[in-house]
């Protein structure tokens, strides 16, 4: 791969669902999950996508592994692109893209054995001898805290964190280059998330994995993050660094959720606020910015005009604002 090459290049990514009513089940409409996404990730890299429930984060994430088929776009992996996502072509990408579901429990076939379940892909692909992928099993069940000997176990005789360990061996038995994690511990409980997250980031220094991270939890994505895109109704409206999104938030929806988040500092008062709490349906995208309903810089261009993501200064750091 050339050093200037992105290792996974997204753009316009988009997954629309259709909306079928009567007899017929003629489409009348289309609920619009991702509409126009585009960015980049590159090697080593942590980018966090993160946004309300229904802004299209987990979506991208799943269509980028062809678990959802996308409805447009272009995706492209060292500099090749991946068309038509078609079966063949997908089983060689994931050799290179796996992913971290959010439920370490139902992402787990409760009747097979631990040993099954993380040397399964190396099965899928033909990787390597019997011995050998019962040798890789163990290493990687070392690797990310287990016993070896818990092989023989099955997925309910394990914790939630146990079991986030094993889907995190599961993703890792391919070597992949990318990873998905899309939620992989808002279902465990505080101490336990801070432990797979500094497995997460352990891995990463060690194996120079990257990770595309949806999350909503905002200490979450400050921890991991080298990059944070923020999605509003299936579009990015700011993106940038870590310490611009979270030192110097340009997009209004950017600050709402910066001001959602919990804070101990009793100084520590946000006071943005929104005009209405209703949010715009992804079937019927508001006209202009579809932040200007809850928008209080809202101005006439706001309703009329689309904002584009445009760069601010120097820096990597883009907004679609026009008032920012």
């Amino acid at each position: 791969m050339q050093p200037d090459v992105p290792l996974l290049e997204v753009q316009d990514l988009e997954v629309h669902f259709p909306i079928r009513a009567g007899v017929f089940k003629r489409q009348v409409g289309a609920v619009k999950a991702v509409d126009g996404v585009s960015f980049t990730l590159g090697r080593g890299e942590t980018l966090s996508l993160v946004g309300e429930s229904g802004c299209g984060k987990s979506t991208t994430g799943l269509a980028l592994m062809g678990l959802v088929q996308p409805t447009g776009g272009r995706v492209r992996f060292e500099g090749r692109e991946i068309e038509g996502f078609d079966r063949a072509a997908v089983k060689q990408y994931r050799r290179h893209m796996q992913i971290v579901f959010q439920d370490p429990f139902s992402s787990l076939n409760p009747r097979h054995k631990v040993k099954d379940i993380i040397r399964a892909p190396l099965d899928i692909h033909r990787i390597g001898t019997p011995a050998e992928r019962t040798a890789t099993v163990a290493e990687l069940m070392r690797r990310v805290g287990l016993r070896p000997d818990q092989a023989e176990n099955y997925p309910h005789q394990f914790s939630g964190g146990q079991r986030q360990r094993i889907g995190i061996a599961r993703a890792l038995a391919l070597k992949p280059d990318v990873i998905v994690c899309d939620e992989p511990v808002s279902a465990l409980d505080v101490s336990v998330q801070a432990q797979i997250l500094n497995l997460l980031m352990d891995l990463q220094r060690d194996l120079g994995v990257s990770y595309l991270s949806v999350s909503h939890d905002l200490g979450v994505v400050e921890h991991i993050s080298s990059r944070v895109a923020v999605m509003y109704l299936g579009r990015i409206v700011e993106i940038g660094s870590r310490e611009q999104l979270f030192s110097r938030p340009l997009h209004p929806y950017t600050e709402l959720l910066m001001g959602s988040a919990p804070s101990l500092d009793p100084r520590n008062r946000h006071t943005f606020s929104t005009t209405s709490e209703d949010i715009p349906s992804a079937t019927n995208r508001p006209k202009g910015c579809a932040f200007h309903t809850r928008c209080p810089l809202a101005t006439d261009l706001c309703r009329t005009d689309d904002p584009v993501l445009t760069k601010r200064g120097t820096s990597e750091h883009r907004v679609a604002c026009h008032h920012r």
